[in-house]
């Protein structure tokens, strides 16, 4: 009767062992992924633009840093520098004057955003899906451009008027 008992715990231990190492294995590691760093493939690599000919060298003591609400991913890049455009986003590339490089905001999720100290000459990118358009409004809601989606072509754009942005 002790043999049977044994070869039973045996099997148990084995059996217990083999179900958490299946599950350790299929589980694997979370990893989450941002909406605007996808893989190579689905990213369009673009230039920044040149920076404003009426940037200044040096940051303004009253200049502020262009936002958005809600907020979204940013990255800051050189004039001239490359950053990618993941699939699924609207990019648009504003001056901001505290670093005098561009901020590049990544509108993934479908909605609208207003934006605040969105200054000067700026671009955008379409990089959406589905044929998604976004829409970009003035300061009484106004409609100022529909922008399909285009896969990322640079559109060059004068934040100056710029109130919100509907990315979808």
């Amino acid at each position: 009767m002790r043999t049977a008992r044994a070869q039973r715990s045996v099997l148990g231990v084995l059996g217990a062992l083999i179900l958490a190492l299946a599950a350790v294995f299929a589980a694997g590691p979370a990893q989450a992924v941002s909406p605007s760093s996808g893989a190579v493939a689905d990213q369009a690599l673009l230039i920044a633009p040149p920076a404003p000919s009426d940037a200044q060298a040096g940051a303004s003591l009253a200049a502020a840093s262009p936002g958005i609400s809600p907020a979204v991913n940013t990255q800051h890049v050189p004039a001239g520098g490359s950053f990618s455009c993941g699939d699924g986003n609207f990019c648009a590339a504003v001056w901001d004057p505290t670093t005098s490089d561009w901020k590049i905001f990544f509108l993934f999720a479908c909605q609208r955003y207003s934006v605040s100290n969105w200054l000067g000459d700026g671009a955008y990118y379409n990089q959406q899906t589905g044929n998604a358009t976004a829409s970009i409004y003035g300061q009484s809601g106004n409609l100022l451009v529909s922008a399909p989606a285009d896969g990322g072509i640079i559109h060059d754009i004068d934040w100056d008027a710029v109130w919100s942005i509907r990315n979808c």
